[in-house]
Order: C-alpha cells, then structure tokens, then sequence
C-alpha cells in the first residue's frame, strides 16, 4: 500500500489570470478576482492546477507537492515564494503544515 494525500481536503477556485501562468506554479493576487504567477518573497495563497481561456483554476486548501529551496523543516512552517514554483523557509511568512521534506522537494497542506 502506498501513502498518498491527494484529494484531501482540496478546494479549487476560478479566477482571472493576469499575464503569463502555468499549471504547477503558485499564485498571489494581483486585482479583484484576478491572480497571476507569484513572485520571490509573496506569501503562499494558491497552486494553480490548470489554466484555459484566461481562467486558472486555483487549489486553495488540501496537500500540494512542490518544489523548494533551503531547508524547509517539517511540521508548522512558515513558507514563501522563492520563484512562481518554487518555495522557502521564512520566520515572517504564514504557516502551513509540511508533512515531507525532501531533497528540493516538500509536501505541504495549503
């Protein structure tokens, strides 16, 4: 049996996209219902998981598996926007829950 976490407590939203986004990268909001790619120090706020037609699809809440750098310590960790796929440890950033943490590569719950 394998360990898996996906689909657990996941909630996408639609939103605008601003400029260019891709699937796999996280989000900031940049105007009213719009997002666009997250920059290097933003807070965690979303994961896109699709974009079509000028809409990206937004995981909100549940477990993510995502690129960072650093040393990102499990448990309750602050986390921030390294690159738009990319995150870090950060003392000043909002909390998430880090459940692996691996070589360049984390599990977070949003």
């Amino acid at each position: 049996m394998n360990v898996d976490f996906k689909g657990y407590g996941e909630n996408v939203a639609t939103f605008l996209v601003s400029g260019s986004l891709s699937a796999g990268q996280f989000v900031t909001i940049s105007a009213d219902c719009t997002v666009s790619a997250a920059s290097s120090g933003d807070e965690v706020v979303g994961y896109c998981v699709g974009v079509r037609g000028g809409y990206a699809a937004v995981q909100l809440s549940g477990y993510v598996e995502a690129k960072s750098t650093g040393t990102v310590d499990r448990g309750m960790t602050g986390l921030s926007i390294s690159s738009a796929d990319t995150v870090q440890a950060s003392d000043s950033a909002e909390k998430h829950l880090v459940i692996s943490s691996g070589s360049n590569k984390v599990g977070i719950i949003l």
